[in-house]
């Protein structure tokens, strides 16, 4: 059953209850306000899924609200409007709108439109937590939580060795040099004798993934140039980047 919250930002409030109807049938929690101050403070309480925004309030003009809305909020939004020139629709789809449905409009066409838009949320909502997993034979990071299995069997990492393990395996083909990995991994230049930090965090790196430390599997060390991740273990395995 769905559960979604739905945002209604119009004045009218015939529009309101039509709008609220329909979404309540169809098992959605609905949430109306009537103006741009509102409007702001229901997004940032609320975390609505979705949001029908009037494109003339008496407060704000929508398209100003919108991106108002845009910068807390990623939740897709359906303008409403009785403006219908193609001018219109553009500029509302310009500055962050998903959709535009011109008054007066049929019920049954918004909430099919409502459930299309809240369908692909949720469908980019399962690729992006699948994306942030990192998959090899015999290796995967979530990158949200910051485990690592080997063999199915979690490994301790410290913070700095999941970073550099992290940096390599996602972009397995890219050799580092030790200044470059230092730098992305501790945020500032990296001074003489720095980069032996590296090999160093390497070396405890091997000691907890590899079988074989001395002739390791995944971590490779290209002589005279950097680290990289071995590439040939993604062309046997899909690898799901964040």
């Amino acid at each position: 059953m769905a559960r979604e919250k739905i945002l209604i930002i119009d004045d009218e409030k015939e529009i309101h209850e039509l709008i609220t109807s329909y979404l309540i049938k169809e098992a959605f929690q609905v949430f109306a306000v009537e103006n741009g101050k509102d409007a702001l403070e229901a997004v940032r309480i609320k975390k609505p899924d979705l949001i029908i925004l009037d494109i003339m309030l008496p407060d704000i003009d929508g398209i100003e609200l919108c991106l108002e809305i845009r910068k807390q909020c990623n939740a897709p939004i359906i303008f409403l409007s009785c403006k219908g020139e193609e001018i219109d629709k553009i500029l509302a789809l310009s500055v962050g709108g998903d959709d535009y449905l011109t008054k007066p409009f049929l019920p049954g066409e918004l909430i099919a439109r409502i459930k299309a838009h809240i369908r692909r949320n949720r469908l980019l909502t399962q690729v992006k937590k699948q994306s942030n997993i990192i998959a090899y034979p015999g290796i995967k990071m979530n990158l949200d939580s910051h485990e690592v299995w080997v063999d199915d069997e979690l490994i301790n990492l410290s913070s700095k060795e999941f970073e550099i393990l992290s940096i390599l395996a996602k972009n397995p083909k890219r050799i580092y040099s030790m200044d470059q990995l230092f730098q992305m991994v501790w945020k500032m230049n990296c001074l003489d004798g720095d980069s032996r930090t590296i090999m160093v965090y390497i070396s405890k790196l091997r000691k907890k993934i590899e079988k074989n430390p001395s002739n390791p599997k995944y971590i490779m060390n290209i002589r005279g140039v950097g680290y990289k991740f071995n590439h040939s273990l993604s062309e046997k395995n899909v690898v799901r980047r964040g």
